[in-house]
């Protein structure tokens, strides 16, 4: 048995912390974060211009950005989709932004490859994994809630040992409920492990304008 270690309020009151370092100010700190949203609803577009943003140092909406190296896994595209993407969204795409189409799963390889990504590309800000079901293995013992949150846990390691933001996309849930945040697909271990949420939502699916709704642990709760 370890010995608890334990902090007066005094003593915690006397501390000097650095600020929490935001990748794109008041939105996306440091650490793992979950954008979720019906299929085909725009999640790919909304984190690709996320990646550019951060990839050239341009604002998302009227939020600054911190400019670094991004690493785009879009596990289900193809380089020609993304490519007809790019262009659709800029003309000055660099290269600083990476993108892969395959990748292992968590606990298979994943990990160890994102850590060498970010040992050969030391400037990186931002991962992006898409989807995260596409990085889980399939099946899994025991409790849902605990798969859910060993597995985001895992990424959370990952983020926060290397000071980047890990941005998973995921999908809905069908039924629908009053707050966006329950409708996250998975057990609430999911959204609990991970330090900020983003569910994207349309009134109806031909809609031109979406709602983000946001959530975490260092951000304001916000509908945008």
């Amino acid at each position: 048995m370890n010995k608890l270690h334990t902090i007066t309020a005094e003593d915690l009151q006397n501390r000097t912390y650095d600020p929490t370092s935001f990748l794109v100010d008041e939105l996306i700190p440091e650490g793992l974060h979950i954008l979720a949203g019906a299929p085909k609803i725009g999640k790919s577009w909304l984190a690709l211009w996320l990646c550019l943003c951060v990839s050239q140092g341009q604002p998302l909406w009227n939020f600054t950005t911190v400019q670094g190296e991004v690493l785009y896994l879009s596990l289900e595209d193809s380089f020609q989709r993304i490519q007809t993407r790019l262009f659709d969204l800029t003309e000055d795409a660099l290269p600083t932004l990476h993108f892969a189409i395959m990748a292992d799963t968590l606990k298979h390889g994943l990990e160890q490859q994102i850590e060498q990504f970010l040992t050969e590309h030391p400037t990186t800000k931002l991962v992006v994994i898409d989807t995260l079901q596409r990085v889980r293995a399939a099946g899994g013992d025991g409790n849902l809630y605990a798969n859910d949150y060993q597995d985001i846990g895992l990424l959370k390691q990952l983020a926060d040992k290397w000071h980047i933001a890990i941005l998973l996309i995921h999908h809905l849930r069908k039924l629908h409920d009053d707050d966006p945040m329950n409708m996250i697909s998975g057990s609430t271990g999911l959204s609990g492990a991970a330090d900020s949420a983003f569910v994207l939502q349309k009134h109806s699916r031909l809609a031109n304008v979406a709602s983000l709704h946001c959530t975490g642990r260092d951000i304001p709760d916000r509908t945008l």
